[in-house]
């Protein structure tokens, strides 16, 4: 730019205990008064999406979409009933399931048993069995958006524990063997990442213990985030299922040499947990802060207007909206008359805009308008020369910013310890904790019950073995421990 912006206002740190105290009950606020979502439908766990919150949540599906469209997977569109024969045929799938279902009658008359799915493997299983002939029918993968439902018996929360997940993004996936499963296992790891990322969201990755992965997976591998009152949040899981549902349902293929072999079968989801998180880890005592590339509205015009000067100040809140929707930014005027400044202020940093344009009468004889960021709260003039150039850097620092600092804090809050008085200290202190285990499935579940906490699983993030040493078995001291499992309080 020929000439640089002017700093006005430097940044101020965003208080944030309302974050740390009550998170819940600040959550609940925001949605409310920020208006993306209401929890006043009368239905335990069932909550509305309003019109902004439903802008947010399709520019996150499109990045969900793109991802997994440029990457090979199709787009399809199941039922959302499953026979109750095709649900119960996986029997570690129904253990972990049955008692989450909803089940659906006709006129309260006892006849065919359906339920409402709750996910999909045992519905598009029978599927694949019709769409999978031979090995040139492999890989095959497949996703989806929809509503799942559970019938949730803990307290439910707005987006993070519900009984209808009305974003539930599954992937669904056939191959010829466990290598090339796991290629895709590894795949989808990837582009979680990359959805993650684009959200500001950090996270860690991890496989999850024995007694606490998918029911009928081989393994779980989970994405967790951290929220400001020290619990994490599962945001992501990808599952490698083996042959566990192409057996039960009989999906084979015919090889090239004329033999019959089962699939092997992956699948992963996501859903609107995503979105809470970000509103979550962004958020502070205004409101929140929307990274600019899913932010509904990416910048808002305030135009300052005082008695006689309306028409020149519109004029030019006009022209540079004008300006900035042609170069490709999402901007919105606000141009109510019963508002004040001050009070839309206000209102636009709750509902997460990125970045405010003031202009006022002296902006419009200095040729110049004011830009003020959500996130940092600096302030800077601009000339109108450089406005679209000063506009897209502000939103490229701005998403940067708030990419760099969540990760900050969850680097932050992530402690190793080695003693039960350590851990239960790190954990007091609204930390996850990775401590020293054997393996041992009975010694892990001993390790929750001793810390009052949730195992995450084992790092695949950051180094898992303990290395040399002889450290013990937090829970079981006379065995050797082998991995680092991490522990947090969990939502």
């Amino acid at each position: 730019m020929t000439n640089p912006m002017q700093l006005i206002r430097a940044a101020r740190p965003h208080p944030r205990e309302k974050l740390k105290g009550n998170l819940m009950e600040w959550f609940h606020w925001l949605l409310r008064e920020a208006e993306i979502y209401d929890i006043r439908y009368p239905v335990k766990g069932a909550f509305v999406w309003r019109p902004y919150g439903m802008k947010i949540r399709r520019n996150v599906e499109a990045v969900i979409r793109e991802l997994h469209d440029s990457t090979g997977h199709q787009e399809v569109l199941f039922p959302v009933f499953i026979p109750y024969e095709f649900f119960s045929k996986e029997s570690q799938h129904i253990r972990g399931f049955e008692s989450e279902v909803f089940w659906v009658s006709k006129g309260g008359e006892a006849g065919e048993r359906l339920i409402l799915r709750p996910t999909s493997e045992t519905a598009m299983m029978p599927m694949f069995k019709l769409w999978i002939q031979d090995h040139r029918d492999l890989p095959l993968a497949v996703y989806q958006i929809v509503s799942v439902f559970r019938a949730e018996t803990k307290m439910t929360n707005p987006m993070i524990r519900v009984r209808e997940i009305s974003m539930f993004k599954e992937a669904h996936t056939a191959h010829a063997d466990r290598e090339d499963a796991e290629r895709q296992v590894r795949l989808a790891v990837d582009i979680y990442k990359k959805i993650f990322d684009k959200m500001c969201i950090p996270y860690l990755i991890s496989q999850r213990p024995e007694w606490d992965k998918f029911a009928g997976a081989v393994y779980t591998i989970a994405f967790d985030t951290i929220l400001p009152d020290g619990r994490t949040l599962q945001i992501g899981t990808v599952h490698y299922l083996g042959t566990n549902f192409s057996k039960v349902f009989e999906v084979t293929y015919l090889r090239p040499d004329g033999s019959h072999e089962y699939v092997h079968t992956t699948s992963y989801g996501i859903s609107e947990r995503s979105i809470a998180a970000m509103l979550i880890i962004h958020g502070d005592d205004a409101g929140t802060t929307i990274p600019p590339a899913l932010a509904p509205i990416q910048a808002v015009v305030v135009p300052i207007i005082y008695g006689e000067e309306r028409k020149a100040v519109m004029e030019a809140a006009s022209s540079v909206a004008e300006r900035l929707r042609a170069s490709g930014v999402r901007v919105h005027i606000d141009d109510r008359e019963d508002k004040t400044p001050g009070w839309k202020f206000y209102y636009w940093e709750l509902k997460g805009v990125p970045l405010r344009i003031e202009i006022g009468k002296r902006d419009v004889e200095q040729r110049s308008v004011v830009l003020a960021r959500r996130d940092t709260l600096e302030k800077y003039s601009v000339g109108l020369d450089e406005l679209e150039d000063a506009v897209k850097k502000l939103l490229g620092e701005i998403e940067e910013n708030l990419r760099r600092s969540a990760w900050d804090r969850l680097r932050s809050s992530v402690v190793k310890a080695e003693s039960l008085e350590e851990a239960r200290k790190a954990l007091g202190e609204g930390k996850i904790v990775e401590v020293p285990w054997s393996g041992d499935n009975d010694c892990g579940l001993k390790i929750d019950e001793l810390l009052q906490a949730d195992a995450l699983g084992i790092p695949m993030d950051a180094p898992a073995d303990v290395g040399g040493g002889d450290l013990r078995d937090l829970a079981c001291p006379d065995k050797k421990a082998s991995y680092w499992l991490r522990v947090s309080e969990r939502y």
